[in-house]
């Protein structure tokens, strides 16, 4: 396909291209892709890297802490199933130990060690985020001992029950109804104020199957920032959105067939969200920065849905 991407000024809130240098390869989890930091995006206080977990990875997210919060999203690639994670995942928190076999979100308090993460089996490749919230060094990450071994497992040292930060159900609130047969309604709420009370960040996403009709409006969001996040289904194909659609920014129109990683500071219009070809089902996740639940982001969302 011709190169899709769009000579305006707002191309350059459109990551299309990730960095996969940061980190060290990992077999089972290759390659780690960032999508968002202050190097893809000068200024923006996030990082955000996406990754496939084909098989059991080698041991490599060892006990460490950060000094900003993080969010991380361990999610299945089956569409017809996507609460199935494929794998079932043990890790520690706050030295506490848990484990989970299904779709599942963690909040990590800044301060709050994480680790090690261990994949105790893998039946399916599934996909893994990390969100780091509040810088956008991505160093942040390298640098905190993530990739150190340590002696023994962890101790928990304190009488804080962090299970309050495992996420292992999504709440259904949004989405249109009509979209139902191609995109999936209601979609997925797995990280909002309500299900943990300590986070204010609202993250809903879905996967998409088919040609969306109607497409999603354009919209302005003049209270909060917004992360939005296309991505593909296929570990073989890691960059492949298996797909090819249209989202403008800033009433400019931009088109894709990559996975792509939107920054979106208030203020700046997006959409339409126009399909025009999906050959394998990919995921759309919104991430509404400080809007805590599916309330305020709808409120502030200010629909347009006169366009062409």
């Amino acid at each position: 396909m011709a190169d899709l991407r769009s000579q305006s000024e707002y191309e350059r809130y459109a990551i299309r291209k990730p960095d996969m240098s940061l980190f060290p390869k990992v077999k089972g989890r290759e390659p780690i892709m960032t999508y968002l930091n202050d190097k893809l995006f000068p200024g923006v206080p996030y990082h955000i890297d996406l990754s496939f977990i084909t098989s059991v990875p080698e041991p490599h997210i060892f006990e460490h802490a950060l000094d900003y919060d993080r969010i991380y999203i361990f999610w299945g690639t089956d569409h017809k199933y996507p609460q199935d994670l494929g794998a079932t995942v043990e890790c520690y928190i706050g030295g506490q130990r848990t484990e989970f076999s299904n779709t599942t979100s963690l909040f990590i308090p800044k301060g709050t060690r994480l680790g090690p993460v261990t994949w105790l089996k893998v039946n399916r490749p599934h996909i893994m985020m990390e969100f780091v919230l509040g810088t956008g060094d991505s160093a942040a990450l390298t640098k905190s001992g993530i990739f150190e071994p340590k002696d023994g497992l962890p101790k928990k040292t304190d009488d804080i029950d962090y299970e309050r930060y495992v996420i292992r159900s999504p709440m259904r609130e949004a989405g249109d109804p009509r979209q139902g047969p191609y995109r999936m309604y209601p979609t997925m709420t797995y990280m909002s104020r309500r299900q943990c009370k300590v986070n204010n960040n609202y993250i809903e996403f879905g996967y998409i199957w088919d040609i969306v009709e109607p497409p999603l409006p354009r919209m302005t969001h003049y209270n909060f920032d917004e992360i939005v996040v296309h991505f593909g289904s296929d570990p073989d194909n890691p960059t492949s959105l298996g797909g090819h659609m249209r989202f403008d920014v800033g009433g400019e129109r931009l088109e894709f067939d990559t996975n792509y990683c939107i920054w979106l500071p208030k203020g700046l219009s997006h959409g339409p969200l126009v399909w025009y070809d999906v050959k394998k089902p990919f995921i759309e996740m919104a991430i509404m920065l400080d809007a805590g639940t599916v309330e305020e982001y709808a409120q502030d969302a200010n629909f347009d849905y006169d366009f062409k």
